[in-house]
């Protein structure tokens, strides 16, 4: 017989609070046409993007963490001292270690938080909610701050016309905590390798610097260059994102859908059940498409948020959630279906109440 006493936790978890933090600066298409053979016309037409946001340098991705959760500590009106884990998504934070949770745990004045970094691209924030329902649940945690934040501005090769107009920084937030009742259904998640390279940053850290400890001055990479990707003037671009968009969007359109039944079905919820749609905002065409093979009725409120944010990968879902909240196109305890997909390829779905 066990003599290990058993976890004590809330019999379910929800989303208490949610909060967003959207750098200052907005950039229009016109920019993105500076150095890209495109039209305004094109992009909208591709992707739905009219504009983003990037980040200054003051606008760090623990900066961006912190203003956003601090909302989300407000919204749901408990004290950072009551937070026990932080659970940060990011692909854009370049240090390796420390955590940047641990530095914005510390920032927000939690007691000793539980903090650690995920790495799941797009659907991060799907994957850390799952991570936070189970402390919630076990009980090794009574509140937990998920964040999803990129500053994808440093990973956007500006010459790339397949790419330059995707993506924007943020950071997006929210608190998971104990609930009486269910109100984050269960997580249908997995990943297919094989299509990996579909999604993928176009040089690797140690090839860029491959003989150095350093970054060498200026951005020169150390040792032998000569198979580096090189922009219109001859210099050495910097390790940045790249995919094959025709490949992407067929899984996405197809397979994702199938995800996303697959979570309605897990949650005993039907589509007319449905207040709202909150997919991982990739292009506009995407959602669209999802929302016609799922058959979401009309009622359904669905978030657009990358027309005017672009794609902040683990950033947009709650990013997208605080919008639809804020605007009153969604209110407190709609049920809705967030379901996030990316590099890797990886992908989360799930219901929840919204708070």
């Amino acid at each position: 017989m066990s003599k290990i006493k058993p976890s004590k936790g809330a019999p379910y978890a929800r989303i208490l609070g949610v909060g967003g933090y959207r750098p200052t600066r907005v950039v229009p298409n016109e920019v993105i046409l500076e150095r890209i053979d495109s039209s305004d016309e094109w992009i909208r037409s591709r992707s739905g993007i009219e504009t983003r946001h990037w980040a200054s340098p003051e606008e760090t991705v623990a900066a961006m963490s912190v203003e956003a959760s601090g909302k989300a500590i407000a919204d749901a009106g408990i004290a950072a001292e009551q937070i026990g884990a932080v659970v940060v998504s990011t692909v854009s934070h370049f240090s390796q270690t420390p955590a940047v949770a641990t530095e914005i745990a510390d920032k927000l004045g939690t007691q000793k938080a539980a903090a650690f970094d995920i790495s799941a691209g797009c659907a991060g924030f799907g994957y850390g909610l799952t991570l936070a329902k189970g402390m919630v649940v076990e009980g090794s945690a009574e509140y937990v701050l998920v964040i999803g934040v990129e500053r994808l501005s440093d990973l956007t090769d500006l010459e790339d016309r397949a790419t330059a107009f995707l993506f924007g920084d943020g950071a997006g937030a929210v608190v998971v905590g104990p609930s009486q009742e269910p109100a984050i259904g269960p997580t249908v998640w997995g990943s297919e390798g094989d299509k990996s390279e579909t999604i993928k940053q176009t040089v690797p850290w140690d090839k860029f610097f491959p003989h150095s400890r350093l970054r060498p001055s200026g951005g020169t990479p150390a040792g032998d260059v000569s198979d580096l990707p090189l922009d219109s003037q001859g210099n050495v671009k910097f390790p940045a994102i790249t995919q094959e968009g025709q490949a992407v969007f067929r899984w996405a359109v197809f397979e994702m859908a199938k995800v996303a039944q697959q979570a309605l079905d897990a949650a005993g919820i039907s589509p007319e059940d449905l207040d709202v749609f909150i997919p991982h905002q990739a292009n506009v065409r995407i959602i669209d498409s999802m929302v016609k093979t799922l058959k979401l009725p009309e009622h359904v409120t669905v978030a657009r948020d990358i027309r005017t944010t672009g794609n902040t990968s683990a950033a947009s879902i709650p990013l997208a959630m605080e919008r639809l909240l804020a605007t009153g196109e969604a209110k407190s305890g709609d049920t809705a279906l967030v379901i996030g997909f990316g590099a890797g390829l990886v992908y989360a779905a799930t219901v929840v109440t919204l708070p």
